[in-house]
Formats: structure tokens, C-alpha cells, sequence
């Protein structure tokens, strides 16, 4: 670690400390200094707290530049009832319209979706986008072979698998991916199991829950995640994987064929509260 990693304007710079205090790794420090410094043999996340706490805009990161920062808002930005009716209102869409999502609003809806809290700020997700037709039809055709083979074999989940194959060989129902026009699915490098899986998991909730705001639905595509987890040589030379990368999660996304008038309820809380 260098010095050159962390700048500080020492004419902006109050010795306030705030920096050192947020840093999660200890790296930012004051001690024998008016000003911050880092500390000998800590490392460094690049999460970028410094800098964005600081109320001079006194720092700089090499890792987190001041310039890729924007002003936060007011907090909260969102008061309690408007933010617990927002999250309420995401539903898990299974019918689309037909047309095709345009890659636009796939961009802007990922440009979100990565800036999800990750372990140690670790990141590591990529996405891969399917909107052909004919790509998506034949994931699904792939995923309902694997779900044939395990209950050939008699797996535990040929119970889940039974009625989707039947529905799905009987009236050709799409029951995998429901016919969504774009699917997306969430990479990591097989290496960085599972700690990738989680990450990816956080992102595509960020997906999920900012995909209404543009007009999008979206479920999660579990089945064919399974699948891909499984090894399963079909699905896998379909998906023509960079190598090294892994499937950790996927994301149906279309427009909503259907609004939806009221929000359902859940099972009641449960809470154990510790002693």
C-alpha cells in the first residue's frame, strides 16, 4: 500500500476525523497527524466511505475517485410508509407481453443493479443478457430435459418436477421462463463460490426492485439456475460461458402482461429475540 492511494487537500482538510472513523478496514487514520493518512499494513476495500463522508470534500481515492462521486440526497430520502408501500408493491411477474424489452432499459436497470452492497465490497458479478427467441425457448426445452433425467434417476425433487414437465410436454407452456422476452443471469468466477452466488443474489434484488420504476417485471428464473448449477452439459452449451464463470442467479424480465389492484400479505412475523 501507498501513500499515493489516499490524497488529502490539506487547505480543505479540519482534522475531523469522520474519515478514519467510517474506514471498515482501519486503513484511514489521524494519529500522529492533523490530517488523514494510511496505516502501515492495513488493506483497502475501495468502498469508498472517506470520501464520501467527508463533509470538505477534502479527499481523494486512487480506488474511489471524489469524481465518480454524486451529492446524496436528504435523508431519508423516502419516508417510513412511502418505502414500506414501495417494497410491498414488487410482485413476482409470470405473464409478459410479447414485445421485446429495449437493451436500453436492460442498461439502465443493471447500471443499478451493480451497485449493490457485495461481501468486503468484493463485487465480482458480471451479467450475461438473452433476448433471442429461439436462445430462450431452447433454455427452457434444456432445463425441462435435466428436470426429466432427475426423475428418471428418482431425485428428492421429482416431486417438485413432475407437474411442470407434464404441463409443459402436454400444452407446451413455457413453465421455466414463462415466456419472458429477456433473461439475465448473474456470473461469477467458479473461484469465488459461494461468496459470487451471494453477491450476484444481492444484485438482482437491486434488479427486482428498481425493474417497475421502468416499466419492467421481473421473477427469479430458479429452475434454470438449478440447472445451470448442476453442470448440466446442454443448458451449459447453450449459454457458451466465458471461461471461468459460473451461473449464480438469474432474472426474468419483461413488461407485465397484468396490473395488479391490491398488495397480498405474507405469513405473520416471526421473531426470536435474543437474551
Amino acid at each position: 500500500m501507498t501513500a499515493e492511494l489516499l490524497r488529502v487537500d490539506q487547505e480543505k482538510c479540519v482534522g475531523c476525523g469522520l474519515c478514519a472513523e467510517v474506514c471498515p478496514t482501519g486503513l484511514v487514520s489521524l494519529e500522529g497527524s492533523s490530517w488523514p493518512r494510511e496505516s502501515v499494513g492495513k488493506s483497502c476495500i475501495a468502498c469508498g466511505h472517506c470520501v464520501a463522508v467527508c463533509p470538505e470534500a477534502a479527499l481523494d481515492h486512487l480506488k474511489a475517485p471524489l469524481a465518480n462521486q454524486v451529492a446524496a440526497p436528504p435523508h431519508p430520502l423516502l419516508d417510513e410508509d412511502s418505502a414500506a408501500l414501495f417494497l410491498r408493491s414488487r410482485r413476482s411477474i409470470r405473464r409478459y407481453k410479447p414485445e421485446a424489452v429495449p437493451r436500453q432499459r436492460i442498461t439502465k436497470l443493471l447500471e443499478v443493479a451493480r451497485l449493490a452492497p457485495t461481501g468486503g465490497n468484493s463485487q465480482g458479478v458480471s451479467y450475461l443478457v438473452l433476448d433471442d427467441p429461439a436462445t430462450l425457448k431452447a433454455l427452457t426445452a434444456a432445463t425441462i430435459g435435466w428436470m426429466e433425467e432427475l426423475i428418471a434417476q428418482g431425485s428428492p425433487s421429482a416431486p417438485y418436477f413432475r407437474g411442470n414437465v407434464k404441463t409443459y410436454r402436454e400444452s407446451g407452456q413455457d413453465v421455466i421462463l414463462r415466456g419472458a422476452p429477456c433473461l439475465i443471469l448473474g456470473l461469477a468466477p467458479q473461484a469465488f463460490l459461494p461468496r459470487g452466488r451471494d453477491n450476484t443474489h444481492f444484485s438482482l434484488g437491486y434488479a427486482e426492485l428498481y425493474a417497475p420504476t421502468l416499466g419492467l417485471g421481473t421473477c427469479w428464473s430458479g429452475f434454470l439456475e438449478s440447472c445451470a448449477a448442476s453442470g448440466y452439459a446442454p443448458l451449459l452449451e447453450i449459454l457458451k460461458l466465458p471461461a471461468g464463470l459460473v451461473v449464480t442467479g438469474g432474472l426474468m424480465v419483461g413488461i407485465p402482461a397484468h396490473s395488479y389492484v391490491r398488495l397480498p400479505d405474507r405469513q405473520p412475523l416471526q421473531v426470536i429475540w435474543g437474551s
